[in-house]
């Protein structure tokens, strides 16, 4: 059965991350405002074989807004915290190629329809570590996953504990509901105990699991990243696809899909879940085999290693719409290496940001 898509704002708006906005009516004509106070970019920096590009400074990235050159304000490596661009010392070594080494990790209520759609309350979640990123992965427990389910478990499980250093995971699962098996936390056991907690069960939901993680995930300040561990396409949804990694790209969230041979033949799930990752500054994985799904995991973990933070208080912009981000590196040097980020973001106007639950 085709799913019934309905649009995301009936049914979910999460907070712009760093931003505030208000309505006002003047002489009877509303006007809205949007004050965004900070964008956040994960940024990618690769080279002709795929290795990472390390040790580049502030003054390396050109970012632009619209076309509107943008002063780049907090800056931050890996999982370094991210400093004030004026107390970041200058490097005189030049960048180099890191090749990374996968083997070796590095240092609710109920919607529209009447269903159920999570069946724990959301986290009240305190301020965020600077260091690091909150890691939220999302399992397909769906019938599509009756065949590997105890594989699936064993890399998801390998990944958690791969994941050393300040990162804090929260672990998630869906079929026709999303359960949260594990609140965003830094203890790892804790985390484990939810995967081997999950069972395999109804239709999937993919798009209305992932749009209230990412609401979730948005209620953070800091790093935020979401992992989706996906065995077939979406056939339960009442959102669309497009509005949910609209709402990824506009809070900041980078989207990682891993997903199984079963999707791949899929045209459709395979076109999404590709878009989707290179929109929201993620990647798409398709493995073949049990030890494809492990080199899955291992690439975005050695992604989130090397992932640079750029931070930036845009320049005044009287575009209240999409904003398109433009993000290159200075000079001819340079020009062999590849840059990854989201696209872009659209600010949020006040009616979307005054409900953060799901509509009833």
């Amino acid at each position: 059965m085709a799913p019934r898509y309905l649009p995301a704002f009936l049914i979910l708006f999460g907070s712009l991350t760093g931003s505030a906005a208000w309505m006002s009516a003047q002489e009877g004509n509303p006007s809205f405002h949007v004050v965004v106070d900070m964008v956040q970019l994960n940024v990618a920096v690769t080279d002709n074989k795929g290795n990472y590009v390390t040790g580049l400074h502030p003054s390396d990235f050109l970012v632009a807004e619209d076309g509107i050159r943008q002063k780049i304000a907090t800056f931050g490596e890996g999982n370094q915290a991210p400093r004030a661009v004026s107390d970041v010392a200058a490097e005189d070594a030049p960048p180099k190629a890191a090749r990374t080494d996968s083997a070796q990790p590095p240092s609710g209520p109920p919607d529209s329809a009447g269903k159920v759609l999570s069946s724990h309350s959301s986290p009240d979640p305190p301020d965020s570590p600077l260091a690091g990123a909150d890691v939220f992965v999302l399992f397909d427990t769906s019938n599509y996953m009756y065949r590997g389910f105890a594989l699936a478990q064993d890399a998801i499980a390998d990944f958690v504990r791969s994941l050393n250093g300040p990162d804090r995971i929260a672990l998630y699962s869906y079929s026709r509901d999303l359960f949260r098996a594990a609140l965003l936390t830094p203890d790892r056991e804790q985390v484990l105990q939810g995967v081997r907690a999950t069972t395999a069960g109804d239709d999937a939901a993919l798009y209305n699991a992932l749009l209230l993680t990412l609401r979730d995930a948005a209620r953070y300040k800091g790093r935020k990243v979401v992992v989706v561990f996906s065995n077939g396409p979406d056939n339960d949804s009442l959102v669309p696809p497009e509005d949910v990694g609209e709402l990824a790209q506009s809070e900041g969230i980078p989207i990682y899909m891993i997903s199984t041979r079963a999707a791949k033949i899929e045209p459709i799930s395979t076109a999404i879940f590709g878009r989707m990752a290179a929109a929201t500054g993620g990647e798409a994985f398709f493995a073949k085999s049990w030890k494809d799904e492990q080199q899955a995991f291992s690439s975005v973990r050695d992604d989130l290693a090397h992932l640079y933070a750029l931070n930036y208080y845009p320049q005044a912009n009287p575009n209240r719409g999409w904003r398109a981000i433009s993000v290159k590196l200075a000079g001819e040097r340079f020009k062999k290496y590849h840059v990854r980020t989201r696209s872009g973001y659209r600010p949020l106007p006040a009616h979307a940001l005054e409900n953060h639950a799901v509509v009833q």
